[in-house]
């Protein structure tokens, strides 16, 4: 019952999405703009170019967000783990400076496939160094290896961004983390690889719930670990690498979804899963309404309202709950 109440969640909001902004429109407006499309009209060129296009890939890239950080917290067994752990953002953020600097990449619709090689290369980085040694890939390894590529990626990008303007200039639009001004040739680019993410996340939840109860047990009951948890982090190097590669490092979803997943349906990943698949969406269209609104005719960018709201919502969830309940 809960599951179809939060998918009329995410239908609401996603009408929401579209009629409200920093300029109002009215209803019978958006209608024709979405059923008899006038290029000439400027209210609904609004509409159709810009509002359904964010909506769309605020749906998208929150699930692929969520998803990716319940699969990261599931096969670290690490409680904190987000893309970030993982040196997603700082893989993105170095392959973009890189493209701007060197290869001359100036649009978002350019530089997007610069930030998603950036987050696949460092996810398989990551799992490359922690797999060394006899115990393989331990969830203690990936995050020190986490924390490696990400110091490395990050000073990387620093050097880059203090000798060239153009690509700091880059990096400061996208660092920022926004759905405004990714239009739909950015969506198209990009949802395919998380909809094959997504349709792949959804199927690990059982492989999931094995890993959970220990490596020993997952052989026990014939699983390869191994295999298993390059699965995962080929997944999540999918999900994450798409969604920020058009987004840019949007922080708390991956962190928070998770966990308030887990305290409405409990320890099974199956469920964890299905819940993180609706409930990011939300929480980043409304972040997203709320940036559109709360300074209208301005606009804040979702990633910095989802900062300002996560925090404290994140302490609070510390407060009231136990992270280490995996």
């Amino acid at each position: 019952m809960g599951f179809f109440v939060l998918l009329a969640v995410v239908v609401a909001v996603s009408f929401v999405s579209i009629t409200l902004g920093s300029r109002s429109i009215t209803l019978s407006t958006i209608v024709d703009a979405l059923l008899h499309f006038d290029p000439t009209s400027a209210e609904q060129t609004v509409v159709r170019e810009m509002r359904v296009p964010r909506t769309l890939l605020g749906l998208v890239a929150g699930a692929a967000l969520g998803l990716s950080g319940a699969i990261l917290q599931g096969v670290t067994r690490n409680p904190l783990a987000d893309p970030g752990i993982m040196g997603i953002n700082a893989g993105a953020a170095a392959f973009i400076v890189v493209g701007t600097s060197i290869i001359g990449a100036q649009t978002v619709g350019v530089y997007v496939w610069f930030a998603f090689a950036g987050a696949a290369v460092a996810v398989v980085s990551v799992y490359g160094i922690a797999s060394f040694g006899r115990e393989g890939a331990t969830p203690v390894k990936l995050a020190l290896a986490g924390a490696a590529v990400t110091a490395s990626l990050s000073s990387l990008t620093s050097a880059i961004v203090m000798t060239n303007v153009d690509a700091l200039n880059e990096l400061r639009f996208w660092q920022v983390g926004s759905l405004a001004g990714r239009y739909m040739p950015v969506f198209w680019q990009t949802a395919p690889f998380m909809l094959v993410g997504i349709v792949a996340a959804l199927s690990m939840g059982r492989v999931l719930n094995g890993l959970a109860l220990g490596e020993d047990v997952a052989r026990a009951l014939g699983q390869r670990v191994g295999l298993t948890r390059l699965l995962l982090f080929g997944t999540v190097a999918v999900l994450c690498g798409a969604a920020t590669a058009a987004c840019g490092p949007i922080v708390f979803v991956g962190l928070v979804v998770p966990h308030l997943a887990r305290m409405i349906c409990g320890p099974d990943y199956r469920w964890i899963l299905a819940y993180s698949l609706l409930l990011s969406p939300i929480l980043l269209l409304v972040a997203d309404i709320i940036g559109r609104t709360i300074v209208a005719p301005g606009e804040l960018q979702v990633g910095v309202v989802l900062g300002v709201l996560g925090a404290p919502a994140f302490i609070a969830l510390v407060r009231y709950r136990r992270l280490t309940e995996l």
